[in-house]
């Protein structure tokens, strides 16, 4: 299974030990396969940085770790043109993210992505439905 989480996940998962930690664990342990993109890379340094207070070096330890246990999507094409699904255009985004990734699943909290519930092929679903994946 490949899966990509939104930077609200990678967030919650850097912030506390709790489901999305848990979750970012049984990727280090290859339960799927984690896709990371540029573009959410860069929202996550930029949300850990001033949402988090996060140092430089805690932010490049969290990068070198996504590098270690995930694979880089490919960038998304230019002239990818998706439908407007969401009022938020950083979330059209994440969605050109997930193409380019061929996930099979995007792990998010956010609401107006998960009130689409899939796009393409791609199931979209909260950490806590991610996890029941494994149960």
């Amino acid at each position: 299974m490949r899966a990509v989480f939104d930077t609200n996940v990678l967030v919650a998962a850097f912030a506390a030990n709790g489901l999305c930690a848990k979750i970012l664990r049984r990727a280090n342990k290859r339960e799927f396969t984690l896709i990371v993109c540029p573009i959410i890379l860069e929202e996550l340094k930029r949300t850990l940085e001033k949402k988090l207070g996060a140092t430089g070096e805690e932010i490049e330890s969290a990068i070198v770790l996504l590098n270690e246990i995930s694979t880089l999507a490919g960038k998304t094409p230019p002239d990818l043109k998706l439908p407007r699904l969401v009022r938020d255009p950083d979330d059209d985004l994440i969605l050109a993210c997930v193409v380019a990734a061929e996930a099979d699943v995007l792990v998010t909290g956010d609401k107006d992505l998960l009130a689409i519930g899939e796009h393409g092929r791609t199931k979209i679903l909260g950490p806590r439905s991610f996890e029941l994946v494994f149960a």
